[in-house]
């Protein structure tokens, strides 16, 4: 692992400004490809995190009063230092996340920079409206937005700078400081990001990061100077979150887990909606939370589509993370190959395997976290592989016969995250999108993410949404203002 020591930070939190050490207990982070430590992290004290409250009043006292345009212009220049580090950052996260490095370089940095800019495009134009009023001759009001304060973001393993970049733009587009948690099995990009917002000149105070368990994300959810909670996690976390937060009515961005439909219609580009059904499923190693892990099939083009899907599942390229040609890589940790594992395990007794490879054998890479990815069709919809969320790359198969049917089968779900249909008649996609009970949904491609929409769940997927100019109603609060211009008439 030296060759790659040049990536890792050599601290373990940002609090002011500051890169620093910690001094709380000392953690392994693990290369998922060798289950090997290659650095250590040290979760957050009770101290720090005060420190680091502290550091954000401050912070935030400076930049909700710093001109819109000026904070428009500090992001822009994240963004830009951020694409420029793409290539360190996206390393360093393969080596956190496990990850194909061909995906790290061309999506998770990206992505992260394009939010950053995006919401520096909002910050200088973030404004009220004037309101007039009707039988009050002369009297008028204005809406103020605000920010709320000290936000606190709590991110995921699976695209750890993303999401930190994802909570963090919009939080600061709107004048807001933001303390960031990541996940404790990969910490170290979002200090990378903290260097950026640094470099490009955000005040202390206004960003900072804090390593950490459950417990230390527990501590600083019911923490008092908290405003907002933003969670990227599993349904269980974001319902302890939920709940911890109503005690003082904070507010809160839940964006949970899935069990989402991927529906392929008979009239279908059947080559696409193949590769769209492995990219739901495969891509990531399975392990993203909009996957379409339900995939639909017309009975009248199952056939053509399981034999094409089987064919190109088997030729995908699982090994070395790090080298380009590799498409598959390791789950993120070994207690998550456990959960992977077992549900693969069980498969068998729940539907016909129609491919599953070999544990993969990945010469010098013996102790890493593999898995092949599997195709199954459940004996039936109630099946665990069919109904609970594996977060790993097992794709469940079925057919259907008409759209009536098919409907009812994908919106049977406690989860409402995702959904895609393929089919050539227009029509009837958008007639499906209006039927799906789903928050983001797409239609002949699938897991498209653009800054620009919104992204989100309904039902026990989550609450709010992220991305778009909708994630700025998150951020902030409306003030309402009335100005009397003449002299009210009072009832006393």
């Amino acid at each position: 692992m030296r060759e790659f020591s040049d990536l890792v930070p050599d601290a373990s939190h940002f609090i002011g400004g500051k890169f620093i050490a910690g001094a709380g207990e000392a953690v392994p982070d693990i290369y998922p490809a060798t289950g090997e430590a290659f650095t250590e992290v040290r979760w957050a004290t009770d101290g720090e995190i005060e420190q680091a409250v502290d550091a954000a009043r401050s912070g935030f006292e400076t930049w909700r009063k710093t001109p819109p345009a000026q904070r428009a212009r500090i992001l822009n220049r994240a963004a830009q230092i951020l694409r420029q580090m793409n290539d360190e950052i996206g390393r360093l996260e393969t080596l956190d996340t496990g990850k194909a490095v061909q995906e790290t370089l061309a999506v998770d940095v990206v992505s992260a920079a394009d939010a950053i800019e995006y919401f520096a495009a909002h910050a200088a134009t973030i404004a009220g409206e004037h309101v007039g009023f009707s039988g009050m001759e002369g009297d008028w009001g204005y809406t103020v937005r605000e920010p709320l304060g000290i936000c606190l973001g709590i991110g995921a393993w699976n695209y750890p700078v993303q999401i930190a970049a994802w909570k963090s733009a919009p939080a600061l587009a709107c004048g807001n400081a933001m303390i960031f948690k990541p996940a404790e099995t990969t910490p170290l990009s979002a200090l990378r990001l903290a260097e950026a917002y640094q470099r490009a000149g955000l005040p202390d105070g206004v960003f900072q990061v804090l390593q950490g368990d459950g417990a230390t994300g527990a501590k600083l959810v019911s923490h008092p100077a908290i405003a907002k909670v933003s969670l990227t996690g599993e349904t269980t976390t974001g319902m302890k979150i939920m709940r911890s937060a109503a005690e003082r009515l904070k507010k809160v961005t839940l964006e949970m887990g899935g069990k989402s439909p991927l529906i392929v219609f008979d009239d279908a580009d059947i080559d696409s909606a193949v590769g769209g059904a492995m990219l739901a499923n495969f891509y990531s190693t399975g392990q993203v939370c909009s996957n379409g892990t339900r995939v639909f099939v017309h009975e009248r083009v199952f056939d053509s589509f399981t034999e094409k899907l089987v064919r190109r599942t088997s030729a995908m390229v699982i090994g070395d993370p790090m080298d380009m040609g590799t498409q598959m890589g390791p789950l993120v940790s070994a207690e998550h190959h456990k959960k992977v594992k077992a549900y693969l395990d069980a498969a068998p007794g729940q539907g016909e395997c129609l491919y599953s490879g070999d544990a993969p054998r990945v010469q010098g890479f013996e102790g890493g976290y593999w898995v092949s990815p599997a195709i199954y069709r459940p004996h039936d919809d109630n099946q665990p592989i069919a109904r609970e969320e594996v977060f790993g790359p097992l794709l469940t198969l079925f057919t259907f016969g008409d759209e009536d049917e098919v409907t009812a089968r994908a919106n049977d779900t406690e989860y409402g995250l995702a959904a895609g249909v393929y089919t050539r008649d227009l029509a009837r996609g958008h007639r499906m999108m209006s039927r799906l009970q789903a928050g983001t949904c797409w239609i002949n491609t699938y897991n498209v993410t653009p800054v620009e929409m919104p992204f989100g769940g309904h039902k026990l997927s989550g609450i709010g949404m992220e991305n778009g100019k909708w994630a700025l109603d998150a951020y902030s609060q409306i003030k309402s203002v009335h100005v009397a211009m003449n002299t009210p008439e009072y009832p006393y």
